[in-house]
């Protein structure tokens, strides 16, 4: 994994920030000389909505029962 000055990228940040988001490699950003930062891409996952929702249910007693406004609840 490459390292980077403070200094160097705080002059040169967008040119670093486009080369990890071209080749996806991270960088170490050091301070004298020691590890201080590490940037790299976010890799971001596609979900279906249902699987976000899936296991988040609490109560299911009668899912076809009529519900009125005084039935909900604050969270």
């Amino acid at each position: 994994m490459e390292q980077v000055s403070k200094s160097y990228f705080k002059v040169h940040a967008l040119s670093v920030l486009r080369e990890i988001e071209e080749s996806g490699e991270a960088r170490i950003i050091t301070d004298h000389g020691k590890p201080k930062l590490e940037v790299r891409k976010l890799r971001q996952q596609e979900t279906e909505p249902l699987d976000v929702l899936r296991g988040s249910v609490v109560k299911f007693d009668d899912p076809t029962a009529p519900v009125a406004d005084s039935d909900w609840k604050d969270a």
